[in-house]
């Protein structure tokens, strides 16, 4: 039945000569007939094919109508071999499409759609015309709007890696880091007085690139969520200079706090190389500077480090390089401040984020990318953890 829907056009005839997009002529030549894979199964299409004999190059108009153009697999189609792909290895998204819906599409051609629709969601997100379904980036006001970075490993092939220093034993790299952001927004405090994050807030941007280009994917992100709107402006990330770099230049004046976590394992760090296999004074010591830090008082973390005594070069250098860290990032550890005020500290969500977003798809057992194809399976992961793939969906059919 849908074959002959599909068919009833004749073949989309338009004529023996048809004028093309630069000016030739196009003149008709034969039908021709073209196996299509839809949701529903195989169907058969009849097309009228037309052929630019100075642009030396064929043209069927019912290819450019039904949205086929160049692939086998109907738009529905490829919308399920895009989820599949995006959600797990593409062997086991035949596997999972086979089972479901009785449609065998080979491992191989699920990554090439997935990999092909992953760059038009880059365009989606590139481009102007971005649609606005989110309820919250609709507010006439937003209370708190926090922007959280990270970063994380992804595996990559030898190629990916040519003179980039790594951790191997060697000294090599093998892996390229992804950078992930998450933009949320908070509206009220629970009856402890600690933030709530707004339900279904949450929103991802990400990919293996510079720091520069990076900030501006974010920022773009941070806006399309109505940045201009939030009355308060938070940005949340570990000690990485990137981080707050891309904090200074995008989101100038807004409240910077490091992730009270991160911020402990720095004065962990001096306590085991000062105190050792000491466990009661190590104990003792970090536990006082716990105190203080979860207080704000970083001048006090600073004084209680600079009391030490350590006898052996790279004890003092370890101190001395944490001294510095504290000293650098004190005004972003006023955490007692940010709980008065009723603010987030830890960066939890993009942390997790990275777990979610890309290390349950791109750091699977045996896994090694490109760039280029981890980029559109990131881009993939974040339009669907989301919760734009339907707008995704819309602005393709509109474009």
């Amino acid at each position: 039945m849908l074959e002959k829907l599909l068919n009833a056009d004749g073949g989309d005839y338009r004529g023996r000569i048809q004028p093309c997009e630069k000016g030739h002529v196009v003149e008709f030549k034969e039908y021709r007939d073209k196996k299509v894979l839809t949701v529903l199964g195989p169907v058969t299409l009849r097309r009228a094919y037309y052929y630019d004999g100075e642009c030396q190059k064929g043209w069927c108009p019912k290819d450019t109508a039904l949205d086929i153009e160049g692939t086998f697999l109907s738009p529905g189609m490829r919308r399920i071999v895009a989820r599949a792909g995006a959600n797990g290895p593409f062997v086991l998204g035949h596997q999972d499409i086979k089972e479901m819906a009785g449609i065998g599409v080979d491992p191989k051609e699920i990554e090439r759609v997935s990999h092909q629709i992953g760059k038009e969601i880059e365009a989606f997100y590139q481009g102007s015309a971005l649609l606005s379904g989110d309820s919250v980036s609709s507010r006439l006001s937003i209370s708190r709007m926090y922007i959280c970075m990270d970063g994380t490993g992804v595996p990559v092939v030898k190629t990916e890696t040519v003179n980039r220093k790594g951790k191997g034993e060697e000294g090599e790299a093998r892996t390229r880091e992804a950078k992930l952001g998450c933009v949320f927004t908070q509206t009220k405090v629970n009856e402890r007085g600690y933030p709530v994050r707004d339900e279904d807030s949450t929103s991802y941007a990400g990919a293996i690139e510079t720091a520069e280009a990076f900030g501006n994917r974010i920022y773009g992100e941070a806006s399309r969520r109505g940045l201009e709107k939030a009355q308060k402006v938070c940005v949340i990330g570990d000690g990485s200079p990137w981080i707050w770099n891309i904090a200074e230049e995008h989101f100038y004046g807004a409240i910077q706090i490091i992730d009270l976590y991160h911020a402990r394992e720095h004065y962990w760090n001096v306590a085991h190389a000062v105190f050792g296999s000491d466990q009661a004074s190590l104990d003792s010591w970090a536990d006082q500077r716990r105190k203080e830090l979860d207080q704000g008082e970083v001048e006090a973390v600073i004084k209680g480090i600079k009391g030490l005594s350590p006898r052996r070069k790279e004890q003092k250098e370890i101190c001395e390089k944490e001294i510095g860290y504290f000293e650098k990032n004190k005004d972003r550890m006023r955490y007692d401040d940010f709980r008065r005020k009723g603010l987030f500290i830890g960066s939890g969500v993009v942390e997790a984020g990275c777990r979610t977003v890309i290390g349950q798809r791109l750091k699977q057992s045996g896994m090694f990318w490109t760039v280029k194809g981890a980029n559109s399976i990131i881009a993939l992961r974040c339009c669907l953890l989301s919760n734009r793939w339907e707008d995704f969906w819309e602005y393709r059919a509109c474009a």
